[in-house]
């Protein structure tokens, strides 16, 4: 059976090399890391993953907490992060919190336990003493998407605020003045976001903020199904309505159909993120989209370059945040005569 011995005198490098490019491939030439790696095929050598964790005090596995895993978003999130991992030489696992925040902190000592390499989190807490748990976590951590406002930890997302105004600016300039928004639960950083970005744009265009038109749909279809039945059944109906994700947004279609209203004819509807599918709905949504691959890229950079660091500590909280886009599709036009009025 060869050994790494074997592997160093194939290759013509030290055993020392041979190991610093199975632990960490990045701090090796290029040229160097191949020579390693085709001798190592030559001979049928593997290196033991557990050998190598136990050596170094943690593992090649690094964790991702969110809180939805049957999210598109997250779902596409999940792919692009695991690319990158394996590009860089480590495996994903990844654990669905339900946007409990005592859930995501026993799954974080879980990991932790189990000598993780860094996590990626979503987190849904807002309280103090979670803050001190993510702050005062010795495994290097990232937060994607949701952020605890001061944790000094690195932070990767578009920018939300922007996301919610650029879709209200495009309703108002279209004549719209009753725009309603669906939510997500407004102590999520997201959420809260995307509801001052709606509320900048009306305010910036002389209209009043009717908190009547801001209804939480929870992030989930089913709420913003149930809150657009309301909206559209009062007396005072919205022209048009904000859903702050794309699982909303279908909800929200949903029910726009059952009671019989035709989008954009009757109401307007633009939401945040692209949805499944989205090339066979119609109408085609309005939308703002996120560059979700660079999100993941980044993230799964930044938690790795934690990782690999000899000094972590010392790496001040690093920040990106990115710009969507919009896309404007068939389901937003004017409001009607009757709309209108």
């Amino acid at each position: 059976m060869a050994t790494i011995k074997d592997v160093a005198q194939t290759a013509g490098v030290a055993i020392s090399t041979v190991s610093l490019t199975f632990a960490n491939p990045d701090r090796v030439s290029p040229d160097t890391a191949r020579r390693v790696w085709k001798a190592a095929d030559l001979l049928g050598y593997r290196p033991n993953p557990l050998a190598q964790s136990l050596k170094r005090g943690r593992s090649r596995m690094i964790g991702v907490l969110v809180g939805d895993i049957s999210s598109p978003f997250f779902g596409r999130l999940l792919k692009a992060v695991e690319r990158r991992a394996l590009e860089r030489g480590y495996l994903m696992i990844v654990a669905d919190t339900d946007g409990d925040p005592e859930r995501e902190l026993e799954l974080l000592d879980q990991f932790t336990a189990q000598r993780i390499a860094g996590l990626l989190i979503s987190p849904h807490g807002s309280s103090t003493a979670y803050g001190r748990r993510l702050s005062a976590c010795k495994t290097p951590l990232v937060m994607v998407d949701h952020r605890f406002r001061g944790a000094p930890l690195d932070y990767v997302a578009s920018d939300t605020r922007m996301a919610a105004r650029m879709l209200t600016d495009h309703l108002i300039n279209l004549g719209h003045r009753r725009i309603a928004q669906i939510t997500g639960p407004v102590q999520l950083y997201t959420a809260a976001e995307r509801v001052e970005g709606y509320k900048e744009a009306l305010q910036a265009a002389g209209l009043p903020v009717n908190d009547d038109l801001l209804v939480d749909g929870r992030y989930r279809d089913a709420e913003s199904y149930a809150q657009t039945m309301r909206l559209m059944t009062r007396a005072d109906r919205p022209t048009a309505i904000l859903a702050a994700s794309n699982m909303m947004a279908l909800g929200a279609l949903q029910a726009l159909q059952e009671l019989g209203y035709a989008c954009p004819e009757d109401v307007s509807l633009a939401t945040i993120d692209d949805i499944p599918w989205s090339a066979v709905i119609k109408p085609k949504l309005t939308m703002v989209l996120q560059d979700i691959e660079q999100i993941a890229q980044v993230s799964a950079d930044y938690l790795l370059d934690r990782v690999e660091s000899t000094s972590p500590d010392k790496l001040t909280p690093r920040e990106t945040v990115l710009i969507p886009r919009l896309f404007i599709g068939s389901s937003t036009a004017p409001p009607s005569s009757i709309n209108g009025a």
